[in-house]
């Protein structure tokens, strides 16, 4: 139970950033990653973790977790890109 919890919340994660990645605000890297193409990746990666996610438990419960989940995760990802982009910025 614990290997098929632990690749669901590693696939959304990695989905989230995919489609984070893909923003052009975002200051994770130089350019942003072609929309199209890694928004589908997150979309794949996202359901690869909703079925990863209810191997583990109830379907009930897996889509609750999921969504909580991805919640933070979409939350946490632009506040820590502010974060990367405050400490690049050169001193004044």
């Amino acid at each position: 139970m614990a290997a098929w919890l632990t690749l669901g919340m590693l696939l959304a994660a990695a989905g989230c950033a995919s489609c984070h990645l893909s923003v052009r605000h975002q200051h994770w890297l130089t350019r942003p990653l072609p929309a199209r193409p890694a928004r589908l990746a997150g979309a794949v990666l996202l359901a690869a973790a909703l079925v990863a996610l209810a191997q583990a438990m109830q379907v009930v419960v897996a889509v609750f977790v999921f969504v909580t989940w991805t919640m933070l995760v979409c939350v946490a990802l632009p506040h820590a890109d502010a974060l990367l982009a405050l400490y690049r910025k050169p001193p004044q």
